[in-house]
């Protein structure tokens, strides 16, 4: 049976390396680099991805650059998105400023990723990506838009009402979602991307996108908590999945699967070594940690969910460590169109 194309995009820092970015471009259509700022004003702040851009349109895959709302400062502002949605002289000259740096640069289209957008702006950024798709598409760019993980339209909370699938659904070339994150620093410990919740999100998302349009969010990595969690206190260590399967072989414990959320995990204790040691005749002490990664088993359940969903593809969140089981996962099912 011959194997469908699917497009693959990979967010990627202009900090990985030559090496790295190399073993990937051949398994990606798009890189996505991350990331542009812009001022209140609409003006760009420019990322240094020359190198990125060259390398990928050498293997016959398409860059794009991200626009955040990265500020001045180099923060994040949910109050800059606002400033320049609400100004249509800002907006103008956004629009004119990505045209511009796509044409001056060789990208391949634009990226908007817009999170904590305020549910009054809601359609202003809708119409924003709108804009843009109506400016580039006809130049031979593309626009996508990375949107929260929604389950419903009535869905509250900062990261949801300010998204709006439907209408981005029309005005976006493809439509990237995050299908990741629910296990994240700052939460308690469970799988990043639990496959029964992903496909929740999915339901929802072909139910107010074309698939053909959707790109499935694929995470690249894990998270390390030390136990017992504390929300306000407890942060989880970000590791690569290889980190991840390493230190369960380093202290000798069992990688355990949990069939619903379809995701690799494991407990392990950690000596507390004082910088003097132990005081003698103590008993070592240990903190327990938990791990949630992603192994094959994991990706293949996500492969399957492209399938059973007709997505268009997938997108990495993100592509700054080498994975060898994504990438088995990827060809196994799939070719990786090229542009």
């Amino acid at each position: 049976m011959e194997k469908e194309s699917i497009l693959v995009n990979g967010y990627v820092y202009p900090s990985i390396s030559d090496q790295l970015l190399q073993a990937w471009l051949p398994n990606l259509s798009l890189i996505s680099t991350f990331s542009y700022g812009m001022t209140p004003e609409g003006d760009l702040i420019q990322l240094n991805d020359e190198k990125l851009i060259s390398a990928a349109n050498a293997q016959g895959t398409g860059a794009l650059m991200v626009l955040t709302p990265l500020n001045a400062e180099g923060r994040f502002s949910n109050e800059l998105v606002s400033e320049i949605l609400e100004n249509p002289a800002a907006v103008d000259n956004l629009l004119n400023n990505i045209l511009q740096t796509i044409k001056n640069k060789g990208l391949f289209g634009i990226d908007f990723d817009f999170e904590y957008v305020a549910a009054k702006n809601r359609d202003q950024y809708t119409d924003l990506v709108s804009r843009a798709a109506i400016l580039l598409n006809p130049l031979g760019y593309i626009v996508t838009v990375a949107l929260a993980p929604k389950t419903s339209e009535e869905q509250v909370g900062l990261l949801y009402q300010g998204h709006d699938y439907a209408g981005m659904g029309s005005a976006a070339n493809f439509v990237l979602l995050m299908t990741y994150e629910w296990g994240y620093a700052y939460g308690p410990p469970m799988a990043v991307a639990p496959i029964d919740k992903v496909r929740q999100v999915l339901a929802y998302g072909v139910s107010q996108i074309p698939p053909e349009k959707i790109l499935m969010g694929i995470p690249n990595y894990g998270y390390d908590w030390k136990l017992p969690f504390i929300r306000g206190e407890t942060v989880a260590e970000k590791i690569s999945n290889e980190e991840a399967v390493a230190r369960a072989r380093e202290f000798g414990v069992e990688i355990q699967f949990d069939d619903i959320a379809q995701s690799p995990y494991y407990y392990y204790k950690k000596p507390i070594a004082p910088a003097e040691g132990p005081p003698p005749g103590q008993p070592i002490q240990y903190e327990e940690h938990v791990v949630w990664f992603e192994d094959s088993r994991s990706y293949a359940a996500k492969m399957q969910a492209i399938k059973d969903f007709g997505l268009t593809g997938m997108s990495i969140w993100e592509i700054m460590s080498y994975s060898q089981s994504l990438i088995d996962q990827i060809n196994n099912n799939f070719n990786v169109a090229k542009i």
